[in-house]
């Protein structure tokens, strides 16, 4: 790049660009090379991918890791100074990392409770900021990361990949070209083996870990942990994690909502399902496992003149018996992970992120597209380019597909101790307006929870109320009480501002 380098390209055009004081990072800071500096943030599992990203496009140099574990990050910044030959420095509190000068990108895979005030103290530090999946951890902190990333002119994108996926970028022109004629209808999926995380106990924290920054935002529980196993399990308690509905859904869900061309909110939610099984796996109707998000979930998102519904099983899916999801997902046994769009002329699967297939009404097979992604080249494209527009995967974008999951959890969570009988499941739901046969769905759900043995009379399903929501105010209609659900009780000092306050 003539005349100056990348670097102080990134940092003159972001200064020229954002609308507020400039913080140190971007006062004449130096580097002893044109690289942009990466902060990594969380990386003892998904964040070994963002290293790999930033060690393999020759634009970057990973200047700080952080994480609350030291054994994990110490072996992090080994590796990492044996394959870029200079070693970053380590960090326990994200804050600290931000005050260094030499650090332009912050890419975060924390916990799921963590997303949303790491990518607003690094905006508010003046880094762009790469969130992963759900961008946020409830509706109102991915409002104030929409508001953060507007105000100090900051890049943000959200690791839902599929965005910058070549299959996935030619199928939904196809759809949207009318490939399968009308469509106004996706289901997403999630049929995922999921087995207990153990028994609800008293475990002990890691003495390595510093757990006061781990817990951050959420609730302090010291000195015990309700889970046998400190890393990944929190994906399954709702003080950290969104269950599965919220850590695949909002792949699947984005790539619903893009092709069907939405770009609000639903306007009514209901979600039924539970965390079931798990008794009859282990033999002991009196087990107790020590997961509270779903492992069974249904949920319909009515959008007015358009409908998604996402089912996540995590009961075993070896040998599936839905005739129509075997024929369109090629497999009548493992795992199916992706999206149905149901046209008036076909159908569309995405079957994995760089494979989708085109189907007629009677599943003879159009067109397939493939191709692959580089989401973190197309971050770090627009993060030299100061244009939001670059961004394949905008914060607004991961607002709206992450809230998909959280509104769906939240009727999930309202109606866990209404559970109801299989009749009177089929009477609530057959009347719900959806694009979808709800009732079909019911009977698939409920002969993939009979064929794991789960007893629905001893453990029957939960059924949520159907929620009423305003997509521009961002509230609930009809039921106050759902509102408490919207936000968290933070804990100081992690406390996510609201969006006025970024």
């Amino acid at each position: 790049m003539p005349q100056q380098s990348r670097r102080s390209f990134v940092k003159n055009s972001a200064l020229a660009s954002a609308v507020f004081a400039a913080p140190a990072s971007l006062r004449g800071a130096t580097s002893p090379n044109d690289k942009i500096g990466a902060c990594v943030v969380g990386v003892n599992g998904r964040g070994g991918s963002h290293i790999q990203a930033w060690l393999g496009d020759s634009r970057t140099e990973i200047v700080a890791i952080v994480d609350v574990d030291e054994d994990v990050g110490n072996r992090r910044c080994s590796a990492i100074e044996q394959k870029q030959g200079t070693r970053p420095q380590l960090y326990t509190d994200m804050r600290k990392a931000f005050e260094n000068d030499a650090v332009d990108i912050v890419s975060t895979a924390t916990p799921n409770h963590w997303h949303a005030l790491t990518g607003i103290w690094a905006m508010q530090a003046g880094k762009d900021a790469y969130v992963e999946k759900p961008v946020c951890h409830n509706v109102h902190e991915g409002t104030a990361m929409i508001a953060a990333s507007r105000k100090y002119g900051r890049m943000c994108q959200v690791g839902t990949q599929c965005r910058s996926s070549r299959a996935c970028i030619e199928a939904v022109q196809f759809l949207q070209e009318g490939g399968i004629g009308e469509c106004n209808f996706a289901r997403g999926l999630c049929y995922k083996r999921r087995k207990s995380i153990g028994a609800l106990g008293g475990y002990d924290i890691p003495s390595n870990v510093n757990f006061d920054l781990w817990s951050g935002p959420a609730q302090y529980t010291d000195p015990k942990l309700t889970r046998q196993r400190f890393h990944y399990d929190w994906h399954w308690q709702r003080l950290y994690g969104n269950g599965d509905l919220g850590n695949q859904g909002p792949h699947q869900t984005d790539v619903a909502r893009w092709g069907l061309g939405i770009d609000t909110h639903p306007n009514t939610i209901l979600t039924y399902g539970g965390r079931l099984g798990y008794q009859a796996e282990r033999k002991d109707p009196n087990y107790v496992d020590a997961g509270d998000t779903g492992n069974t979930e249904v949920s319909i998102y009515d959008y007015g003149n358009k409908c998604i519904v996402f089912e996540t099983r995590g009961l075993d899916v070896s040998d599936s018996a839905d005739e129509e999801l075997n024929k369109l997902f090629q497999s009548t046994r493992g795992n199916k992970i992706g999206v149905v769009f149901y046209g008036s002329e076909g159908y569309l699967v995405q079957r994995t992120y760089s494979h989708c297939i085109a189907y007629d009404k009677d599943m003879n097979v159009i067109r397939e597209f493939k191709g692959g992604d580089n989401h973190f080249g197309n971050f770090l494209d627009a993060v030299e380019s100061r244009n939001r527009e670059d961004l394949n995967a905008d914060v607004r974008e991961g607002h709206l597909s992450a809230a998909i999951s959280h509104l769906g959890n939240i009727s999930f969570y309202m109606g866990e101790d209404n559970r109801v009988g299989v009749e009177d499941l089929r009477s609530a739901v057959k009347d719900i307006r959806s694009l979808d046969d709800n009732l079909k769905t019911v009977e698939r759900t409920i002969a993939h929870l009979e064929q794991n043995k789960v007893d629905l009379e001893t453990y029957p399903v939960s059924l949520g109320p159907l929620l009423k929501f305003d997509p521009e105010k961002e509230v609930f209609t009809n039921n106050s009480a759902a509102n408490a659900y919207l936000t968290r009780e933070y804990r100081a000092p992690y406390i996510c501002p609201k969006a006025a306050d970024v």
